[in-house]
């Protein structure tokens, strides 16, 4: 098998990736708006059963990288993980209690057609979608024990160990960034105009991570808005207080006694770098979350021929 398709399917974003299957190259992406939740509204509206209504919108997707690549893509398989295994995904999954390999050979997979959906993992009060397949993808460069830091809209905290993943957590730090900055009080005392490499946006950022830290959250919150009126701090610079803030409450967690493992993409990797940076914590590797994406899915494709 030469080729597979790589379909990463987020509730608000769709991704898919030509993959050639011995190297792991990509060789071509088509990216779209159209994530799970609209999708699966769209379906409620359909007559038509929904694991082919959802194949509906891959497939045209994949005609366009085949058109786009003068590739046959008509007989490649399809891999999905994140929110396509879900209630409002193509097919909901059961999730894979844990432990589960490192290896990703006991995860819950279904298979229909050339379809492949990899399902998610919970314990006994956290669950996760998505990220399972990225920790299968950085197996090969971990240590026995390691914490592996996954930033995004829900982060994950997750602990591996005698290769398997035996515990995490979430942490809502990116969805809580979204609601503070757009739906609070606090919306018009931030905006996104400020740079990371500006000094003044490093200081801002240094002060929200020690307030993170030492400060109870739902006060130092509102320093956000106090820091505008009373400081006259610019909304540019603002931000980085306020991502600083929830990104060391975050961290304030974060066990010392294991390396920790960071898996980002280039958004999140500058400010948990420097995060970690600031307050000391070691990051034994950073590792590219698309690349280990691709990597967990490769294997699980290998897994099954």
């Amino acid at each position: 098998m030469k080729y597979f398709l790589s379909c990463d399917w987020g509730t608000s974003s769709f991704r898919l990736r030509l993959v050639e299957t011995g190297s792991g190259s990509v060789i071509a992406e088509e990216r779209s708006g159209n994530g799970i939740a609209g999708t699966y509204q769209q379906w409620q509206q359909a007559s038509q059963p929904r694991e082919e209504f959802f194949a509906a919108i891959i497939n045209r997707q994949i005609d366009v990288l085949s058109e786009r690549t003068g590739i046959p893509l008509q007989e490649v398989p399809v891999v999905l993980s994140g929110m396509a295994s879900s209630s409002i995904g193509m097919m909901e999954l059961p999730y894979k209690e844990l432990p589960f390999s490192l290896s990703g050979a006991d995860l819950t997979v279904h298979t229909f057609g050339r379809f492949i959906i990899v399902s998610g993992a919970c314990s006994e009060n956290d669950v996760m979608r998505g990220e399972e397949t990225k920790v299968v993808g950085c197996s090969a460069l971990l240590p026995d024990t390691a914490l592996l830091l996954i930033p995004g809209t829900h982060n994950k905290h997750v602990v591996v160990k005698g290769g398997q993943v035996v515990r995490f957590k979430t942490y809502m730090t990116g969805e809580f960034f979204d609601l503070l900055s757009t739906h609070s009080i606090l919306a018009a005392s931030v905006n996104g105009d400020g740079m990371l490499d500006d000094p003044a946006c490093r200081d801002c950022f240094k002060s929200g991570l020690q307030a993170g830290q030492s400060e109870n959250l739902l006060h130092a919150a509102f320093m956000v808005r106090t820091n505008q009126l009373l400081k006259k701090i610019p909304p540019a610079y603002n931000s980085f207080y306020l991502s600083g803030l929830l990104i060391g409450a975050e961290l304030k967690e974060l066990p010392s006694n294991m390396p920790v493992f960071l898996v980002a993409g280039p958004v999140h990797i500058p400010l948990y770098t420097l995060a970690c940076q600031i307050l000391g914590i070691h990051v034994g590797a950073m590792i590219d979350a698309d690349e280990a994406l691709i990597r967990g899915q490769q294997g699980v494709v290998s897994g099954l021929h």
